[in-house]
């Protein structure tokens, strides 16, 4: 694809190219306040069809939805010593309400498990209120020194899911089952974006849990973004809430938790995973327009001929906007979809009726082909299909060729400039860890030999650290 003028070029200056793409596809804009985001139309359609999927599949789960307060009394997050500790920094705290100072000042959710612990308290008393299941679509407030739009903003919107069980196993078994079966096929059959998934380390753990697992992408610069994770809370906040059950030996027990989500940081990585020097190329699975049928010209008969066109694509199940702005310049309207990143295009003018055929264009591949018309909808649905996989095998090969085995921690700090290392995990050991944050690069996540998620029981030092520079 060639570069689009309307954009940085990626090589030129990757994290300004970023910038054009969501300014200029009109994802999202900076809000009044620092580190807020205005997410467009556009931008949230594409998060809506994230939504629901991952809805979709947290469903399957058995996991029901529900919503719980956005404030939080600040004597709650005391409550768990490394959660707040972990937190504090990034907490926006509300000390007035209603002209008056308040009792008690209360925090802007951050995160969600010390407010919901208080009515898992409530609601689990017997082993037959487990596992209890729980996940709500919110918006959390972190203050943000250094926002830049979807990856890191001060307010941001995501789904978290926390859950209690009877045993540790279960909660273990679930938060794994979350991060594979949920995000990591969520993240490569919809977003096309093969991902690591691997465990913390103790250093990059979330605040108050004992095991954090991760999903980490590539993006096309090289650099890392941690796309979703899955916690193993141990019995930290269940001793701190008091949350207990009566076993079926009429014994109390403490319950084990989980909590995992995902963010509308996934919206950066569609953009750095797939975009080019023209825009967005989106996976046909996420589009909110997966075909424009794009009207060239409207006159003998064109205009009624891609309306036509573009219900029939309807009714097959694809989703299409009929662009027929011919008041606009066909050039510009070309620019602003592949900037827009629709999957396919199909152009219909006066040369082509003559012909019986309109023209399809792939955005991944910015390749034209003249397709008869009463072939439309079934090549249209090939193209979708094509398009999808092969984003998906475009991303996979750039992650291995940019991923190189060391056996050092210095020659992984060097690899760590263009892409992926794998270290053996035994050299973090004796400062290796503060050696690579100290030179800009970090472990994101801990793998087997083979780069699979490790087996729980496999100690740290016997797996291989995924080191990279990450955003």
């Amino acid at each position: 694809m060639a570069s689009s003028s309307v954009l940085t070029s990626q090589e030129e200056d990757f994290p300004r190219w970023y910038q054009d793409v969501v300014a200029k596809a009109e994802l999202a804009e900076g809000g009044p306040v620092r580190g807020t985001m205005v997410i467009r139309p556009y931008g949230y359609s594409i998060w809506e069809q994230m939504q629901a999927e991952i809805d979709r599949r947290i469903k399957a789960a058995g996991v029901s939805n529900a919503y719980f307060p956005l404030f939080i009394p600040e004597s709650y997050l005391r409550r768990e010593a490394e959660h707040v500790e972990g937190f504090s920094p990034e907490l926006a705290v509300v000390t007035h309400g209603g002209g008056k100072v308040l009792e008690e000042p209360v925090v802007v959710r951050p995160t969600s498990e010390t407010i919901i612990n208080a009515s898992f308290a409530k609601w689990i008393q017997s082993y037959r209120d487990l596992p209890l299941l729980v996940n709500q679509w919110a918006n959390v407030v972190r203050w943000e020194l250094r926002p830049r739009l979807f990856l890191r903003t001060t307010e941001f919107l995501w789904q978290e899911g926390h859950t209690a069980h009877a045993s540790e196993d279960d909660a273990r078994a679930f938060a794994l089952e979350v991060l594979e079966s949920i995000y990591v096929r969520f993240m490569s059959e919809v977003l096309a974006i093969p991902v690591l998934a691997g465990r913390k380390t103790d250093r990059e753990r979330f605040a108050g849990a004992t095991t954090t697992w991760t999903t980490e992408g590539m993006m096309r610069d090289g650099k890392a973004l941690q796309m979703g994770t899955s916690h193993e809370l141990g019995q930290g906040f269940a001793r701190a809430f008091g949350i207990t059950y009566l076993d079926e030996g009429g014994l109390e027990q403490h319950v084990w938790q989980t909590s995992w989500g995902v963010s509308t940081r996934l919206m950066g990585a569609l953009v750095m995973a797939h975009g080019d020097d023209a825009g967005l190329r989106l996976p046909p699975a996420i589009a909110p327009v997966q075909v424009v049928v794009l009207v060239v010209r409207s006159e003998d008969g064109a205009g009624d001929r891609a309306a036509a066109l573009a219900r029939e694509l309807a009714d097959a199940g694809m989703r299409v906007e009929l662009d027929a702005r011919t008041d606009t310049s066909f050039g510009r309207r070309v620019v602003g979809w592949e900037l827009k990143g629709a999957p396919v295009r199909i152009e219909v003018g006066p040369r082509d009726l003559l012909k019986g055929e309109a023209q399809l264009v792939r955005r991944d591949l910015s390749t034209k082909e003249p397709v008869p018309l009463d072939q439309v909808a079934h090549s249209a649905r090939q193209a979708l299909d094509a398009a999808q996989s092969a984003l998906y095998d475009e991303a996979l090969a750039r992650r291995q060729a940019a991923t190189s085995e060391v056996t050092g921690v210095e020659p992984a700090i060097e690899a760590a400039t263009s892409g992926f290392a794998l270290l053996p995990a035994g050299l973090l050991r004796s400062g290796g860890e503060t050696q690579l944050n100290e030179a800009g690069a970090s472990v994101r996540c801990l793998v087997s030999a083979d780069s699979t998620l490790p087996d729980p029981s496999t100690p740290p030092e016997d797996l291989t650290a995924v080191v990279a520079r990450a955003y």
